[in-house]
């Protein structure tokens, strides 16, 4: 039995992905699941799960969501590749609205709901560009750098409440938001489509291949079962911080 069983968990980027995966994750341990995202088919996937979906932008507010949740998946995010100066600026925003911002507002939503209850879980999946950094990712490094330090943060206080929290830190996941940035790589660094995954992707993973998005989800499982592990960083990253 897992933590999570019987708990209520919340998961944003639900409707595909590493969210996808972590929402599957938790209800088959257990957990009563809300999945989050802009996608409409998130829905159909909640009723699947025996879910609950919830149709919305996370760059605006929350309150529309539950605030009974103990069990937090911070995992929304977008990407976008360019160099800074033509970066476009209102873009640039909303990167950082949506993956540290909302990581913030739903944080804040919860937070008394967990601390009543003297248990909680926030898990935010940052990336292992919340730890290095790589050019043309301007917006999705600085967003996943905040949400590192903003978890050390929450771990802080809510220590004393019996709440962790923690990040989880992939390396290249095999997820449309990857694959979808086939066609920009191939353009800033001026090589051919098909050599984006090997001289890109995986350059600096001593392991050469992506990661599942069902191992990432594992790996959040893992740190909701561990009530001693707060204020840390998992890499799941085939090997590239260890350069």
């Amino acid at each position: 039995m897992s933590s999570v069983t019987g708990h209520t968990a919340l998961v944003t980027g639900a409707a595909s992905g590493i969210g996808l995966a972590c929402a599957r994750a938790l209800s088959s341990a257990g957990a009563e699941v809300h999945l989050v995202d802009r996608d409409p088919h998130v829905l159909t996937f909640a009723e699947e799960l025996g879910g609950i979906g919830h149709v919305l932008d996370l760059t605006g507010s929350v309150e529309s969501l539950p605030a009974e949740i103990d069990v937090l998946v911070n995992n929304a995010g977008v990407q976008h590749v360019a160099p800074i100066h033509e970066f476009p600026a209102d873009r640039f925003s909303a990167m950082l609205e949506l993956m540290l911002g909302a990581a913030f507002r739903l944080t804040r939503h919860v937070l008394p709901h967990m601390y009543d209850r003297g248990w909680g879980r926030l898990v935010h999946v940052t990336s292992v560009h919340g730890l290095r950094a790589s050019a043309f990712k301007s917006a999705y490094v600085s967003a996943k750098h905040g949400l590192e330090g903003f978890s050390k943060v929450a771990a802080l206080e809510g220590a004393p409440h019996g709440v962790t929290s923690n990040c989880v830190a992939p390396g290249y996941v095999r997820t449309p938001l990857v694959e979808k940035q086939i066609t920009d790589q191939a353009r800033v660094h001026d090589i051919p489509e098909a050599d984006v995954a090997e001289k890109i992707f995986l350059q600096r993973s001593a392991v050469k291949r992506l990661i599942e998005p069902e191992e990432v989800a594992q790996a959040v499982l893992w740190l909701c079962d561990n009530s001693f592990v707060t204020g840390t960083s998992l890499a799941v990253d085939g090997g590239w911080t260890a350069q």
